[in-house]
């Protein structure tokens, strides 16, 4: 059983060990409380219920199984919800939690009247583009060499995938670039991408 819950400032002692996943990218202490002081509705942690998943010591319940950490930003039909960060410990992952958290992330997004949620995924994790993919997300376009550090030490690209949300009558947001047909062959520079 697990219990989904909103992020506080001593969960960053517990998550380390989430966090030492080769996808999941890891910030600084005060990356993380700027997110939970600007967005608190959309960074949240799911944790075991009745500790028998405990990770680390700490929690009310039990360990932390996984967290989403996310931010709106952009004007006009660009505002929109994005995902930071998300990730499962992977002794929790197939059990709908990445699911669960995408699915609060996007509620948080249509209360606030975003157009979509975005976000960025290495064009090498498959697992999470077939994830994403499942829940309605689309690729949008490809950033030429967005993650450092990938397979061989190289940079890799990374997709930036979409879901419309309903203030997105007719999926404007999710319109490829150009008129293009395949996402991943709208490459964009790291630079170009800003909201």
């Amino acid at each position: 059983m697990s219990l989904l819950r909103p992020f506080s400032a001593s969960d960053l002692f517990d998550f380390n060990a989430i966090n030492l996943d080769v996808w999941t990218e890891t910030y600084g202490v005060s990356y993380y409380l700027t997110y939970l002081s600007n967005w608190p509705d959309l960074f949240s942690v799911v944790e075991s219920a009745g500790g028998e998943g405990r990770i680390t010591g700490g929690g009310e319940g039990g360990g932390l199984m996984g967290y989403v950490m996310g931010k709106t930003e952009g004007q006009g039909q660009e505002w929109h919800a994005h995902v930071s960060a998300i990730t499962v410990s992977p002794g929790h992952r197939r059990l709908g939690l990445a699911s669960l958290m995408m699915d609060l992330l996007e509620k948080v997004g249509e209360g606030v009247h975003s157009w979509f949620v975005d976000l960025f995924v290495r064009e090498s994790n498959d697992l999470a583009i077939g994830l994403y993919e499942s829940l309605g997300y689309i690729i949008y376009r490809r950033v030429k060499d967005y993650y450092g550090g990938g397979p061989k030490g190289k940079d890799e690209d990374g997709f930036d995938m979409r879901k419309p949300l309903s203030r997105d009558r007719h999926q404007t947001s999710i319109r490829l670039p150009g008129g293009a047909t395949d996402g991943r062959k709208v490459v964009v520079r790291p630079e170009d991408v800003y909201f």
